[in-house]
């Protein structure tokens, strides 16, 4: 069971400049619940690419992070959402190594394999969500950790 502690941001996606900013977020809020360098580096990856693929393939959107707590650990959730046209076949853009050529080449694979909780949901015509979680682990949570 997840507990929202709340949306911390809804950043808007239109332009390559609002690129810059959602990193810019990602990086500080995942240092700010004490993710590690690696963690926040996989997350901002993450981040990157799909905040990309909101403004290339979906025509712009937003993204939004809330910090949320599951068993007494931190997370961040990230949504990104557009009114695009949807992804025609997800089990092919879900397969590793595919990409459309235009982001880092990581595709929604690669994106999924550098976090905890992934998901997508798209219809043709309707747009896209994509949901992602990482939580915070190993010895440098500021809380004592495991």
């Amino acid at each position: 069971m997840h507990t929202a502690a709340g949306v911390e941001a809804r950043l808007p996606i239109r332009s390559d400049m609002d690129l810059v900013w959602v990193r810019q977020h990602v990086r500080q809020a995942a240092a700010r619940l004490g993710f590690g360098l690696v963690d926040q580096t996989k997350l901002v990856t993450a981040a990157s690419e799909l905040a990309r693929n909101t403004l290339v393939h979906g025509g712009g959107g937003l993204m939004e992070a809330s910090h949320v707590v599951s068993g007494g650990v931190d997370g961040l959730r990230l949504a990104f959402s557009d009114s695009g046209p949807g992804i025609p076949d997800l089990d092919r853009a879900l397969s590793d190594g595919y990409t459309s050529g235009d982001g880092l080449g990581m595709g929604l694979g690669g994106s999924r394999r550098l976090v905890h909780d992934f998901e997508v949901e798209s219809a043709p015509g309707a747009g896209t969500t994509v949901r992602v979680t990482s939580w915070v682990t190993g010895p440098r949570h500021p809380r004592g950790g495991h």
